[in-house]
Formats: structure tokens, sequence, C-alpha cells
């Protein structure tokens, strides 16, 4: 949909059996009083023979799908801030997608789906109908597609591809190769949906950061450092892990400012006054809930939030500490005992079949060591959702660019 009522694409497909030579009353044909509904119905049909089917395209003007989304009040942003039930009439009052359209297309497949479904036998008594040598009564009160669907007339109802902007989308966006990380995001996230919009979002996002720790990648292999040498990758895994840390927080960011565009609201997490004070939902409407009660002790839940605070900080230290120390009791000594065999090993085949048997060890102590991180976590007294990912970045993260460290100065 162009959002301006003028013009209209064809967006869902109904599937039927071409009709055969046999069918002759269209009066009672099953198909073809599909057809007539949806045209009474306000949608604008399009029917193109398949090879064995038959293929039924049909559009929705502006107007019908707005007539549908006040009658299924659909909620939608106002231009005041404010989410209200839809009305066709005050149309002007309500805010349009980012590409101009006046509805999302989860928005317009729900008014779609009330209107092909919506079809109703609103007479007093069953219709005969027949279609491709069967025949079947459309009882009062029955959806005529889902009858259809349940004797196997309709085979399938799918989604069509808008085919102008999707060449758009092809020409600007697949094969422009001049800017290869720029995105029309807003296009992405009208046609294909949030969940894909947000997924190349994050990947064009990763993209152009990689440039950093390719940058440094390269300056560490090709630059001699001289007695320093030792020094350097050390340093450059902890820049890494560094940058890791800084990218998730602005792609959090950027996530949040691209759910506010597309007028999403995220959930905010419970932190753990909340879990104190006994109330769920908004963290911010805690003090609210709080003051409304009269007989709670301010000072001692204030206690109990400052101790369980200090616990969840020795927690995490507690937690910290063991990998250090796993990394230095379990992990160094394997290391040491894999470089000793390397020196003294001669023949180039064992030098090889050691590495190998070394690589797939470091798998499964990976493996194991992630779990516990995972297991670590969980007894963490952690406020959100964003600070266990944190943990879990140092927990993780820090020990794998320690094995691939030892991999490189061997």
């Amino acid at each position: 949909m162009n959002g301006g009522g003028e013009e209209v694409d064809f967006e869902i497909g109904i599937v039927v059996p071409k009709k055969s030579s046999n069918d002759e009353d269209l009066s009672v044909d099953g198909v073809e009083v599909l057809v007539e509904e949806l045209r009474k119905a306000g949608l604008v049909i399009e029917r193109v023979q398949g090879l064995s089917d038959e293929f039924i395209k049909l559009a929705a003007p502006l107007e019908t799908l707005g007539r549908v989304a006040a009658e299924i009040t659909l909620k939608k942003r106002t231009k005041i801030g404010m989410d209200l039930a839809f009305e066709w009439e005050e149309v002007d009052a309500f805010v349009r997608q980012p590409d101009g359209s006046l509805f999302s297309w989860s928005e317009r497949f729900r008014c779609y789906r009330h209107l092909i479904y919506g079809i109703l036998n609103c007479g007093k008594s069953s219709y005969l109908l027949r279609s491709h040598g069967k025949e079947f009564h459309w009882n009062v009160g029955e959806s005529l597609l889902m009858k259809l669907e349940s004797e196997g007339i309709v085979k399938r109802v799918f989604p069509l591809h808008v085919e102008t902007t999707r060449k758009r989308l092809l020409r600007n966006w697949a094969l422009n190769w001049w800017d290869f990380t720029e995105q029309p995001i807003n296009e992405i996230q009208s046609y294909f949906g949030t969940k894909i919009a947000t997924y190349f979002a994050f990947l064009g996002m990763y993209t152009r950061w990689m440039l950093f720790p390719a940058v440094l990648g390269v300056v560490v292999q090709l630059v001699d450092f001289g007695s320093l040498q030792l020094l350097v990758l050390p340093v450059f895994f902890i820049c890494v892990t560094l940058w890791a840390i800084i990218f998730f927080q602005f792609w959090k960011r950027k996530n949040s400012a691209l759910l506010a565009r597309w007028q999403l609201g995220s959930v905010p997490e419970l932190d753990e006054g909340g879990k104190l004070l006994g109330i769920e939902g908004d963290p911010v409407q805690i003090p609210v809930e709080f003051l409304r009660n009269p007989g709670t002790d301010i000072m001692k839940v204030k206690k109990n939030f400052q101790r369980n605070e200090w616990f969840g900080f020795l927690m995490r230290f507690r937690n910290d500490a063991i990998i250090i120390l796993s990394i230095i009791c379990l992990q160094l000594p394997f290391e040491l005992a894999y470089a000793h065999l390397y020196e003294i090993i001669g023949s180039d085949i064992a030098k090889f079949g050691l590495t190998a048997i070394y690589l797939v060890a470091i798998q499964y102590f990976t493996q194991i060591g992630g779990r516990i991180s995972v297991r670590l976590i969980k007894k963490e007294n952690n406020r959100c959702s964003e600070y266990q990912a944190n943990s879990l970045v140092y927990k993780v993260y820090y020990p794998n660019h320690v094995i691939i460290w030892n991999c490189e100065q061997k």
C-alpha cells in the first residue's frame, strides 16, 4: 500500500483448483460464490490461471482497510502520543508509518484476515454449494472461507509479494554494492517486519564496528614490537573484549531508538527493588505503589534492599574469583603440559596429532566452562538481563581469548 488511497497492491493470494468444464451452474459454485462475496466486502480481485490451480489475488483500497480497522477497534498511535482505537473519520490524527503508509503489514494482515474469514451466512437457512464434484452446505453463521478450506476447495491462503516494493528493495538494498553497510531499515521493517529488520540493522552495525578489530588485528600481525611482542596478544584480546562490551551497549541504544521509531514498546525488566517490595510491573511505578501501602516500614525495606544489593556484589566477586582460579589452576597447567610435550616431541606427525587432541579437548573445556558460567550467573542477584549479559561476557569471552592467545603463541 502506498498510503494514498489511489493505488492498491495485491497482498493476499487464495489457491483453488482450476474450474473444470463440467461446472456450469455458477450460482452454486463455491469458488464463484466466494469471489462474489469478496467483491461485496470491498476487495479488488484478480484471477490468474495456473497449470493445475487458480490463484485469486486480493487487494484492498485504503478506505476499506480503514473501515475494517475501525470495526475491529485496532489500536494505533496518535500524533499526541497516545494509543487509541482507530477511527476512519479521524484518520489525520493517527501517525503514519516511516515509509508513509497508514497501516503496517501486520495491521493490514489483521484487516485482511477479518475481511476474508468474516464472510458469514447471515441468512435464515443453509445454502447448497457445489464445486469440483463435491456438494456441501454452507450453514447459518458459518465462515465461507473456512468451509471451503475444510472441504479442500481452498488449498492455501498466503501473503503475496508487492512487486513494486520488492523491486525497489532489490535495487536500493540487495544490489546496492557501493553502500554495502547502508540499509533502508524503515522500508525493510515495513515490508518484512520488525524481526527481520532488527536482524539486518544489527548486521549492518556489526559490520561497520568490525573495522576496529580488523585494523587492530592487521597491525598486530604485521608489526614487529620487539621485546614487547609477548604483551601484544594479551593487550589485543583485552581491547577486543572492551570493544565487544562497548558494541553491546551502543547496539542496545540503537535497538531502543529503532523500536521507538517503529512505535513499538519494550517491557521493562523488573529490578531487585521491585522483587523486594513484592511489586510486579514497571520499576518506575514502584514508588507510587509503595506509597499506597501505608503499612510498609520504609527503613526496613531500604535496609533489605541494600543488604540484597551488597550480597549480589559479593556473589559476583565470588563467581569471578572462581573463574579466574579455574583458569590458573586448571587451564594453565593443561596449557603448560601441552607446550612442554610439543617442544620435546620431534616428529611432525606426532605434533600434528597432539595439536588435534589439544583442539578437541579445548572444545569440551569451553563447553563445560560455558555451562558452569551460566549456572554461576543464575546464582547472582543481577538486577536485569543486561547485568547478566555483561557478567556472561566476562566469564566466557575472556577465557576463550586466553585459549586463542595460547594457540597463537604456539
